[in-house]
């Protein structure tokens, strides 16, 4: 049976739901600036300059250096483009040249920068996504759980997810599956 019903609407269930279930605190216009990442990219996954082939900490630096409008709208795709490859596609970065940290620090350093324009409308938004970042990875993680057809439990790249992230849902995930993860090996994160 399949129901009718908006992107918007269909994301914001399950954002809600995930938030719910991961107990993350954020206000309302967050998850629905969260829920609107989601259908923007699911309806138009091409937006502005995402073709650009320059890695992110080029973008995010190209962005700082520009001004005004220009800065703000490479910030913020910096910033969204991070958010939703590393909960979404956080498995693809095993064994890569850049890994799932690197999305993980860029995007939290692009909202933290964007935050910091206290006459923009979202900068509060900006601020709670900067410093929850990892938070709203695993939300999109469950989201994108939820939404594939192939299970991701693949314990070993979960416990390389939470060494690299201290991710506190990797965590949670490895107790559940038997995995007590050790802190005292666990990498450090570039803030």
């Amino acid at each position: 049976m399949f129901r009718r019903e908006s992107a918007v609407e269909y994301f914001k269930e399950l954002v809600d739901g995930a938030m719910e279930h991961q107990h993350v605190d954020a206000t309302e216009l967050t998850a629905f600036y969260v829920v609107q990442l989601l259908a923007g990219f699911m309806q138009q996954p091409a937006i502005d300059g995402a073709h650009e082939d320059a890695p992110l900490a080029i973008r995010l630096a190209r962005a700082l250096e520009s001004g005004g409008v220009r800065q703000r709208a490479g910030l913020k795709q910096v910033g969204d483009v991070s958010l939703f490859m590393s909960g979404f596609f956080s498995d693809s970065f095993r064994r890569k040249l850049v890994d799932l940290d690197y999305y993980v620090t860029i995007g939290g350093y692009a909202y933290n920068a964007l935050s910091r324009v206290e006459s923009d409308t979202f900068s509060t938004v900006f601020a709670e996504l900067g410093e929850k970042f990892v938070a709203f990875v695993d939300v999109l993680a469950e989201v994108s759980e939820r939404t594939s057809c192939v299970s991701n439990a693949d314990l070993l790249r979960l416990y390389e997810k939470w060494l690299k992230t201290g991710s506190p849902r990797s965590g949670q995930l490895l107790v559940e599956r038997g995995v007590v993860p050790n802190m005292s090996i666990r990498s450090t994160r570039v803030q």
